[in-house]
């Protein structure tokens, strides 16, 4: 009995740490273009900064819903800080900041007929743009 409970809690062990490396290591390595992680060929790309050349801010809209995302550009697949952060006038920002591999985002907003801010960060670099794209 004692052999078989060790089995199962061992399983549940390899089950528990294969859960959680899928959970950290998942979404943002799934994308192969900003236009992917924003959800694909609607999007096309209306603005962009770069923090030289480790990563790039990426603006896209699809005429409808504005899509922020900072791709990283050098050292893919070592973990670093990046954030995308969106708002439209009148509401809080939304925001994704972690330690990723590959990208921060897709951060979305609907703002059809409204001006938007967006900003993220690469490392210690952080960039925000004003209130701009006012269509």
């Amino acid at each position: 009995m004692g052999k078989i409970k060790n089995s199962a809690m061992a399983a549940l062990g390899l089950v528990a740490t294969l859960t959680a490396t899928l959970a950290t290591s998942g979404p943002a390595a799934a994308a192969s273009s900003p236009i992917e992680a924003c959800g694909g060929g609607a999007y096309h790309v209306i603005d962009s900064h770069d923090f030289g050349s480790s990563a790039t801010l990426y603006l896209l809209y699809n005429g409808t819903t504005n899509c922020v995302v900072t791709w990283k550009t050098g050292a893919r697949g070592n973990t670093a800080y990046v954030e995308a952060r969106l708002r439209h006038s009148g509401m809080y920002f939304r925001v994704d900041p972690g330690n990723y591999k590959y990208y921060a985002g897709p951060v979305k907003v609907d703002a059809q007929g409204r001006c938007i801010q967006w900003g993220g960060a690469y490392g210690d670099s952080f960039w925000m743009s004003d209130l701009e794209h006012c269509d």
